[in-house]
C-alpha cells in the first residue's frame, strides 16, 4: 500500500511538473522594422543575420518559440519615426539612425561632431561601444526616456562625397546644393556649400531633377541605390566611419519575455553590432571597385584638401559641446572621450580638436 501510494505521488509529480513546463513554453511573436530598406548594409544585417540567428537559437535552446514580423523600407515606420514606433510599442524592434532625432538623442551623433575620425567601420563601433560603456547616460536615455533598451550599434562605412559634378578643391563646392543627413550638414556648411536635409530613398531622384547635386554618402549607398546612374563622381574625402545608427527593443515587450530569450537577443544584438563593423569594413573596397566598372569617377582628394575642409571645422567641436552642455548633456566628456579613445586606437586628426 505504501509502495502503490509512494508511485502515485511521484507519478503525479512528474505529471505537474511535464504540464507547467509545457504551459510555460511561450509562442512569441516579435515584429522588427526599419524605415530604411534592406539594401542598406544594417537592414540586410537585420533580415538576414539578427532574425533568423534569434529565431534558430530559441528554438535550440529554449523550449520557447520565436515568429519574426518584418517590415522594412518604410512599410511600418518611417526613418523619423523608427524611435517613437518603438517607444509606443507600434513595433517591438527598430533599427534607425540616430541622425533623424536631433531633438531627441542630440549627443548620440558625437562621432559626426569630430569628422575626419576614423574611416574603419570596425574601429568605429569598437570606438563608439567604449565611449557607451565610459558614459552611461548613452545607453540609459534609451530606457529611461524613450521605453526601449538598446541592442546594439550601427556602424555605417566611411563617409565621402559623391556628386553630378567634378571637383577638386574645397572652393569648387562653394554654393553648390549638397544633401545630407542630421549634423553632417554642418560639414557642408562649414565648407561654403548649401545643405539639404535628405534621406536615402529621396536621393535618386532628387540629383536627377536638380534639387541637389551630390550626397555626403559611404560607398555603400552609392552602389545599392543605384546613384551612379545620377551622378558620376565619387570623392574620397574620408569624412569619418560613423555609428550613430542603433537597434532598439521596445522595454515593455522585453520585460515580458522568458529570462532565457532575453539572454539570447541581447546575445545576438552584440553579434550583429560587430558585423555591421566587419561586414561593412569588407565592402569598403569592394564596392570602391564596383563603382569604377559602372563607370563613377572613383578619386581620392590629397591630404591638403582634408587639412583644409578640417580646419574650416575645427571650432565647431567646441561650440556644439558648449551648447549640449547647456542641454544637461554630458557632451565635453563624451566627445573628449572620443578624441582620446581614438588616438589610443591610432588614429590621427588632420586637425586636432581642442574640447575644453
Amino acid at each position: 500500500m505504501m509502495k502503490t501510494k509512494l508511485k502515485a505521488t511521484l507519478l503525479a509529480a512528474v505529471i505537474g511538473t511535464f504540464g507547467m513546463t509545457t504551459a510555460q513554453a511561450e509562442n512569441i511573436k516579435l515584429r522588427i522594422a526599419s524605415g530604411h530598406p534592406n539594401a542598406n548594409t544594417y537592414v540586410n544585417l537585420m533580415q538576414n543575420f539578427f532574425v533568423p540567428e534569434v529565431t534558430k537559437r530559441v528554438a535550440e535552446r529554449t523550449q520557447h518559440k520565436v515568429e519574426f514580423v518584418e517590415g522594412y523600407g518604410g512599410s511600418m515606420v518611417k526613418v523619423s519615426d523608427t524611435l517613437e514606433g518603438v517607444q509606443s510599442g507600434i513595433v517591438d524592434i527598430g533599427g534607425y539612425c540616430f541622425c533623424f532625432e536631433p531633438s531627441n538623442l542630440p549627443l548620440h551623433a558625437f562621432q559626426v561632431m569630430l569628422p575626419f575620425g576614423t574611416m574603419s567601420p570596425e574601429k568605429s563601433v569598437k570606438l563608439a561601444r567604449t565611449v557607451y560603456n565610459k558614459v552611461p547616460y548613452m545607453s540609459q536615455v534609451f530606457e529611461d526616456k524613450y521605453n526601449q533598451k538598446l541592442l546594439a550599434l550601427i556602424a555605417d562605412n566611411g563617409y565621402n562625397l559623391g556628386t553630378t559634378f567634378e571637383w577638386d578643391k574645397v572652393s569648387d563646392l562653394k554654393g553648390r546644393k549638397l544633401a545630407g543627413a542630421g549634423l553632417n550638414l554642418k560639414w557642408l556648411e562649414y565648407a561654403g556649400a548649401v545643405p539639404v536635409q535628405s534621406s536615402l530613398p529621396e536621393a535618386y531622384t532628387s540629383m536627377q531633377t536638380g534639387v541637389y547635386f551630390g550626397w555626403i554618402m559611404f560607398p555603400s549607398g552609392w552602389v545599392n541605390f543605384k546613384l551612379n546612374e545620377v551622378a558620376k563622381n565619387y570623392t574620397e574625402v574620408g569624412f569619418g566611419s560613423i555609428s550613430w545608427h542603433g537597434m532598439t527593443i521596445n522595454k515593455n515587450k522585453f520585460n515580458r519575455l522568458p529570462k532565457d530569450v532575453q539572454d539570447i537577443i541581447v546575445e545576438v544584438g552584440k553579434e550583429f553590432e560587430a558585423k555591421t563593423g566587419t561586414v561593412n569594413e569588407e565592402n569598403y573596397p569592394k564596392q570602391l571597385a564596383q563603382l569604377k566598372t559602372l563607370g563613377v569617377n572613383v578619386k581620392t582628394v590629397p591630404d591638403s584638401v582634408r587639412v583644409e575642409w578640417a580646419n574650416s571645422l575645427k571650432d565647431w567641436p567646441q561650440a556644439q559641446a558648449a551648447d549640449l552642455d547647456k542641454q544637461g548633456l554630458p557632451a565635453t566628456l563624451v566627445l573628449k572621450t572620443t578624441l582620446e579613445e581614438s588616438e589610443k586606437i591610432g588614429h590621427k586628426w588632420p586637425v586636432r580638436y581642442s574640447i575644453k
